[in-house]
């Protein structure tokens, strides 16, 4: 079971902490990201891969749970020889007292081999940067809601979770607007009871609970 309080990334969605270093020529570009799931860190890891598309490397690793809690953890050398990138930025991240963060690691290379200790290092250390100046906070209990509505009611369930500090997960407009967010347990009763109001009852919000 997670504890009920630990430090996470104060990072909004979709927004992210940067750090960068040369070592031995090498440019070592480290981005870092508040995620609760494997999906939205590999949805972030993908956002960097493509901005970084030219780069040498773009090696990642996140913890979407509580620090040290290897549940839901990744990581990949994205290339570099094994074991040199992603489990010493795991290893990083899981001792470095943050939870639901990912890190990717992009290397423009130099034309110095550092060497498997030199890489280990590299990579490493710019995860501890990166941790370093990280703004973080401390995580609150959240209620996860799924919630559908009449899609032209979507700006309706953005705007009152934007006004009752929720923030969403994930959103399919395949059908009607279908939306799993997380509000904050002090919030939650207003903001459903307001959802409910906003769209003259029409908005189905159901509370789940995660076994």
């Amino acid at each position: 079971m997670k504890p009920a309080q630990y430090l996470v990334p104060d990072l909004e969605p979709g927004t992210f902490h940067r750090a960068e270093e040369t070592i031995r020529r090498s440019r070592f570009i480290v981005t870092m990201a508040r995620v609760t799931s494997p999906a939205e860190a590999k949805a972030f890891i993908e956002r960097i891969r493509e901005e970084h598309a030219h780069a040498t490397h773009n090696c990642w690793a996140y913890n979407a749970g509580a620090p040290g809690d290897t549940a839901q953890v990744g990581a990949s050398d994205d290339g570099e020889p094994k074991g040199t990138a992603g489990r010493p930025m795991l290893t990083a991240i899981l001792h470095g007292g943050v939870g639901e963060v990912a890190a990717v690691v992009t290397r423009y290379f130099g034309g110095i081999l550092l060497g498997t200790g030199g890489l280990v290092r590299a990579y490493q250390g710019s995860v501890k940067l990166g941790l370093e100046g990280l703004p973080t906070r401390m995580r609150e209990e959240t209620v996860r809601f799924v919630v559908s509505v009449e899609p032209h009611q979507g700006p309706d369930v953005e705007h009152v979770l934007t006004k009752h500090r929720g923030r969403i997960l994930s959103s399919d407009f395949t059908f009607d607007a279908a939306y799993e967010v997380l509000v904050p347990v002090d919030e939650a009763d207003a903001f459903e009871r307001e959802l409910l109001e906003r769209t003259a009852g029409d908005a189905d919000c159901e509370r789940m609970t995660d076994d």
